[in-house]
């Protein structure tokens, strides 16, 4: 069990804000160089790598070096969702104090952005609602999985699942298919592997594309069509 110490460590190195500037940029997945990192936090490129630092050692960030430069990434889901639900409470305590004023890139992120690296807003959350409604995939509060004709499902609609489901068998193997509660909707959308490999082939294939320097994710015209005619999505 974790002890309070570890528990009041972590909690300090997220509630800085240059610090949580930093870790909502890494959020949507991606690797960042610490000059962009830099310009998230707003503060100098040493003070960056200073809180940079005691990140990667409570292992809440990693760093993969390529010569000179070097990519900070979260560790793992784990992680992502971690602060997930944390700008979660932030946002029913706003909620509760004041209503808020949605601004066009709240619009973007609320209508489809990543959550590490799987869909969430309310193309996440229509996904997974279309998928279990044709017996693809089962969802609770607690757990998922996704069901043989779901797998069947996935190749024909062109995924490839043989990587991930290689993966699933080795020891340290990413479950399949879990519900992760969605901050902006308020239900749970699709994680996990399956959660991942639609998203990864959703942007390889112009379903979608990432907006640049932001967690929004733009659905493509080819994309609303194969959203709406093969995987059955309803996005009101």
């Amino acid at each position: 069990m974790t002890n309070n110490a570890r528990f009041a460590e972590i909690a300090a190195l997220i509630g800085e804000p240059a610090r949580a500037n930093m870790l909502h940029a890494l959020t949507d997945g991606r690797a960042l160089m610490a000059t962009m990192l830099t310009r998230v936090a707003g503060v100098s490129a040493q003070t960056a790598r200073g809180h940079l630092s005691p990140l990667t050692a409570a292992v809440l960030i990693s760093v993969e070096k390529h010569g000179r430069i070097r990519n900070h990434s979260l560790v793992s889901a784990t992680v992502a969702r971690m602060l997930e639900s944390i700008m979660q409470v932030a946002a029913e305590a706003e909620a509760n104090n004041s209503r808020p004023i949605i601004g066009p890139s709240d619009k973007a992120l609320r209508m489809a952005r990543t959550c590490y690296d799987h869909f969430a807003g309310r193309l996440g959350v229509a996904l997974a609602d279309a998928l279990a409604s044709q017996g693809f995939i089962e969802l609770t509060s607690e757990a998922g999985l996704v069901t043989e004709v779901g797998l069947r499902f996935l190749e024909a609609a062109g995924l490839n699942t043989a990587p991930m489901l290689a993966r699933r068998t080795k020891r340290s193997g990413r479950v399949l298919c879990r519900p992760c509660f969605d901050w902006s909707e308020r239900r749970s959308h699709l994680g996990g592997a399956v959660g991942a490999l639609i998203c990864s082939h959703s942007l390889n294939n112009g379903w979608t594309r990432q907006v640049d320097g932001t967690r929004a994710v733009v659905i493509t015209p080819k994309g609303e069509r194969v959203f709406r005619e093969t995987f059955g999505v309803k996005i009101e």
